[in-house]
């Protein structure tokens, strides 16, 4: 292929992928943009990967090119099969150092540089401090606050919800109005009262040089919608490749089209069939209606060979996706040749899809796929309930995707802010964590003493020089103001500025927390993670930019057992494949959610969830549904069963693409025995009859 070179480095790839990685680098250059629908297992990153090293190859200049993904390990993983190919290129041996590629990262962490460099240029502090999700949900809970929000006679939302309102209209760019109709109705009496906090809350911000996560993209994006700004960023790269663009907002469809408006040098991959964050504020409109954005339309590549199915388990997703009522055309396939449909399961009730779930896990398990190679996928958390049980009941160990996140946990927000105020002095949010750590000092002290740190011309010499409260512990000030002065000079340097944080949280750790010994824990691996940062302020930002999953003690798989099922949410599954997959609750009401289905466009999603589902088995696939629920609910009706339907999504059309299993006998509750034999009398017949 002449538009690749070194073709023998690309010999892995199939025809459709080398198509996306040679092109524009033709003889005579194709000027269009790219867009690369990738389908379900087709070798999507590795498609990205081998496109940024034929771009190098083809002499592009690795500090010019801006790639974008949704996590930073995502990010470090591209950059690691980049530098693998080049490695090969170049002829260079295993363990030499490849070009590196320092703007690859996620958006909000390449907005976050951008805003530092350009701060001076669009009236920004540079010393302005990121506020994580909970710092965020704070400042709205404080300013609610101030504002008497929090006395009304009706209820009004709480600080989570405020924050989840603005974070939607600030990325969908919707007006408020429509983002209270659409997603938040129960808050649509408040919308007077929510403008006026969300200007509050802009102004606190600001006022204490500060930027939340949404913010990240909001600053970036304002700033390129001044035309010379906007050229000069767009001319800084010249190859800018977008992974997963099927997961971006408003915001960053806008980012994205400033800096390269006319198309040229931009590559995004996705796939429309896999687009269901919404409720993040995600549109499948920026996919879908990419290819027209430009003076020339975008040349589309689509990659439909499946590296990770068997047939009929394509063949079954492929007939789901095929009902879309918008889509981008393609049959996925792939030499993965098997006899074994997937399994559509009528159980009795989610008891019986519990107990057929934990039978069929460990035939599976006896016949050589363990644990952690098997999972069980449901639409809401709360729908594996009866599963769990049944699966303690029997010693079956398991892992559920969830748990208090790092950057959750009292003691890292501790240190973390303590930190953020060496960095920003005005940092209220900060301050007003670190002064409720002495005691002594309660929030009405520490709001006095951050009132005379505002109001200071030298925030730093006045919190050195503000006289210890009367309650407060004499020896416990003096400790915190010479930490704070170390801090805020600069003088020990990072990581040993964490080490000084650290050392001065110790005696607080363990005066507030019965279980000290454990979340020390957590602070041996954040000084651990503070060596890899070349300064304070990057290891503030990209720790809130992408922090670790989850707290020593709070997540993580069972420690006495090296084998573990994985039960997970659809959401949360998106990206990943087992061996065999269990899908919950394949009936109307669950699939699609019963919440979900006011609008086309949900409904649309719900199916796309669904093939999400569908899509993560290698081996084999197995659809539960249940015949009926019991709900609990008050009111007239009381407790009862309510009889499903299977899911809309599988047609009778589609019927003979699984292998349809018929409801089994319940078995008896666990150390009960069963009913004498004799003659069935089907009660709930009679009394459904009754009313007949």
């Amino acid at each position: 292929m002449d538009t690749v070179r070194h073709s023998s480095l690309f010999d892995t790839l199939n025809a459709e992928q080398r198509e996306a990685v040679g092109h524009g680098l033709q003889a005579v250059p194709d000027a269009r943009a790219l867009l690369v629908i990738a389908g379900a297992g087709s070798g999507k990153t590795s498609t990205l990967a081998h496109r940024v090293a034929n771009l190098v190859l083809h002499g592009a200049d690795p500090q010019r090119i801006l790639m974008l993904t949704f996590s930073r390990r995502a990010a470090q993983e591209m950059e690691r099969r980049v530098g693998q190919v080049l490695l090969r290129a170049l002829g260079l041996p295993a363990g030499s150092q490849p070009p590196a590629l320092p703007w690859a990262g996620t958006f909000h962490g390449i907005g976050a540089r951008l805003l530092r460099e350009y701060a001076p240029r669009i009236g920004l502090p540079e010393t302005f401090t990121i506020h994580d999700r909970g710092d965020a949900e704070d400042l709205m809970g404080m300013v609610r606050h101030e504002r008497g929000l929090s006395s009304t006679e009706t209820r009004f939302p709480l600080k989570g919800t405020c924050l989840s309102i603005y974070s939607r209209a600030v990325n969908s760019q919707a007006p408020l109005g429509q983002v209270l109709a659409q997603a938040f109705p129960w808050c649509a009496a408040w919308e007077d009262a929510l403008r006026g906090l969300f200007q509050a809350y802009v102004a606190a911000k600001q006022a204490q040089h500060a930027l939340d996560y949404d913010d990240l993209l909001l600053y970036w994006a304002e700033m390129l919608g001044d035309a010379g700004l906007a050229a000069e960023m767009g001319a800084r790269f010249d190859h800018v490749l977008v992974d997963e663009y099927q997961d971006t907002n408003l915001l960053q469809a806008r980012i994205l089209l400033a800096l390269k408006p006319d198309g040229r040098g931009l590559t995004v991959v996705g796939d429309d069939a896999q687009a269901i964050y919404s409720f993040r504020a995600a549109t499948v409109r920026n996919i879908l209606d990419f290819p027209g954005q430009f003076p020339q339309p975008a040349r589309v590549v689509t990659l439909t060979r499946n590296y990770r199915s068997t047939q009929p388990i394509l063949d079954a997703s492929n007939a789901v996706i095929a009902q879309a009522a918008e889509r981008y055309a393609k049959a996925l396939w792939t030499d993965r040749q098997a006899s074994a449909k997937p399994q559509l399961v009528s159980v009795s009730d989610e008891a019986g899809q519990a107990r057929w779930v934990a039978d069929r896990v460990l035939a599976h398990r006896e016949n050589g796929v363990r644990l952690t190679s098997q999972a069980v996928l449901f639409r809401a958390a709360s729908h594996s309930a009866a599963l769990e049980l049944e699966l303690a009941r029997r010693n079956i160990p398991f892992v559920k995707f969830g748990g208090l996140k790092f950057l959750e946990a009292a003691h890292i927000k501790d240190v973390l802010a303590l930190l953020r105020w060496a960095q920003n002095p005005r940092s209220r949010l900060a301050g007003f964590r670190v002064a409720q750590l002495l005691p002594g000092v309660g929030p009405a002290t520490a709001g006095r003493l951050l009132d005379a740190v505002g109001q200071a011309a030298d925030p730093v010499a006045a919190i050195a020089g503000h006289a210890p409260p009367p309650q407060a512990d004499a020896q416990a000030w003096r400790g915190f103001v010479q930490a704070y002065q170390a801090l805020a000079s600069g003088r020990a340097g990072w990581p040993a500025e964490l080490e000084l944080a650290v050392r001065w949280y110790q005696p607080h750790l363990e005066r507030l927390h019965d279980d000290a010994r454990v979340r020390q824990g957590d602070l041996d691996q954040l000084l651990r993670l503070a060596g890899s940062y070349a300064s304070r302020e990057r290891f503030l930002t990209e720790l809130t930019l992408d922090p670790p999953d989850a707290t020593s003690a709070e997540s993580g798989p069972p420690l006495r057992d090296e084998d573990y099922l994985i039960l997970s949410t659809i959401h949360s599954a998106k990206g990943q494949e087992w061996k065999a997959v269990y899908v919950l609750n394949a009936v109307d009401g669950c699939i699609p959610s019963d919440m979900a289905t006011g609008t086309k466009e949900e409904i649309e999603e719900e199916r796309r969830l669904f093939y999400v589902a569908l899509t993560r088995a290698r081996d084999s696939l197995h659809v539960l549904v249940p015949q009926r629920f019991y709900v609990t609910q008050q009111g007239g009706m009381g407790d009862r069963h309510v009889y499903g339907s299977r899911t809309r999504f599988i047609s009778e059309a589609m019927a003979d693409l699984f292998e349809a299993l018929p409801r089994p006998e319940p078995l008896p509750p666990a150390g009960q025995g069963r009913a004498p034999a004799g003659a069935q009398v089907d009660v709930a017949a009679r009394i459904r009859a009754r009313w007949l």
